[in-house]
């Protein structure tokens, strides 16, 4: 893997998980009469909650990550982060617009995906220009290859974001590896500022979204956190890591393409809501809301321990028996959800 050592503080790290939790939260807190007036999510086919419940939480995650990437990143900063970063901070308001949308008027389907689609172009063109993810594929090619990945992989963390706690169970460990692979030398500053700011937002938004959850992120939430954590696994790709961005997202690729190629198959209209995700048939076959989640996250800190291991341990051979060993761990996690608890 490529190493570029920037200068960034290690020690300030863990300041900044702590000061975007604290942050995070304090915006719900602010917020959440307001959301329980305007912003209520109603159970629908899709849902695993039963009452009622406001959503919107993804406001003070998505706020409290804008405000700190760019009150940390500072004057210092070299001009073609801040273009970056200016570019992606206008792709991340216009995609959480699109949410807003969502939340209110779930039936607007195409201009939503539009909207989605320029957002996501916006995230590629935020890249640097030099960047290669797939250097393999001629430029137009990758790049085109990039906005379609993008495009499902903001899809698919919203189709993810149907229990209490799955989005967190995902978000952080992929943030806190993507921040501690960024630390060691093979990310610039902006992109560890970013995975940080998301990590501390995610984990104070954590405690009001506890089983039973009391808030949900909302689409507002969920699309712009998919866009970053997607524009974060580029920026990783395109610096030599290239099995640790497949590897970090790795459960929640397959559960979601799965269940959208099993759903195709069967027919089924791909946009409306369903409860056929292997997590959310857990839960109807026995498995907690806890259990489910406990075992996602444990998943994650294992497939984000193999991404590390690949950056620690650089070979093409190694590489390829840690994405091995992640797609047995994935498989054998998305057998159990299907089997269900044994009566």
């Amino acid at each position: 893997m490529k190493s570029e050592v920037q200068a960034f503080p290690i020690l300030v790290a863990p300041a900044i998980v702590l000061i975007t939790a604290l942050l995070s939260a304090a915006l719900i807190v602010a917020l959440r009469r307001l959301l329980e007036r305007y912003a209520m999510a109603r159970p629908n086919a899709r849902s695993s909650h039963k009452i009622p419940t406001p959503q919107g939480g993804g406001i003070a995650v998505i706020a409290t990550v804008l405000a700190a990437s760019l009150g940390i990143l500072g004057p210092q900063t070299e001009l073609a982060d801040v273009a970056s970063l200016t570019i992606l901070g206008a792709a991340v308001v216009l995609i959480a617009g699109v949410g807003v949308i969502a939340d209110i008027h779930p039936n607007y389907v195409a201009p939503r995906f539009l909207l989605q689609a320029l957002a996501v172009g916006m995230m590629i063109v935020a890249l640097p220009a030099q960047l290669r993810a797939v250097p393999f594929l001629p430029w137009p090619l990758e790049r085109t290859l990039l906005f379609v990945g993008g495009l499902w992989f903001v899809n698919l963390v919203n189709f993810m974001d149907g229990l209490d706690w799955m989005t967190v169970a995902e978000s952080v460990p992929v943030t806190a590896a993507v921040a501690a692979i960024g630390l060691l030398g093979h990310l610039r500053p902006p992109a560890i500022t970013v995975s940080l700011s998301l990590c501390g937002a995610m984990i104070g938004f954590a405690f009001f979204n506890r089983p039973v959850a009391k808030l949900f992120l909302g689409d507002v939430g969920s699309l712009p956190i998919g866009l970053m954590l997607g524009w974060l696994l580029v920026l990783l790709a395109g610096n030599g890591g290239r099995a640790a961005a497949v590897l970090l997202p790795l459960y929640y690729l397959a559960d979601a393409t799965i269940t959208l190629i099993r759903r195709a198959v069967n027919g089924e209209k791909l946009w409306q809501a369903h409860r056929s995700h292997f997590y959310q048939r857990a839960t109807d076959r026995g498995f907690s809301v806890i259990e489910v989640v406990a075992r996602v996250f444990v998943a994650n800190l294992l497939l984000a321990a193999l991404a590390l291991a690949t950056v620690l341990r650089p070979s093409r051979e190694f590489d390829i028996a840690a994405v091995l060993a992640g797609a047995v761990l994935v498989a054998w996690l998305l057998m159990s959800f299907a089997r269900g608890h044994r009566r």
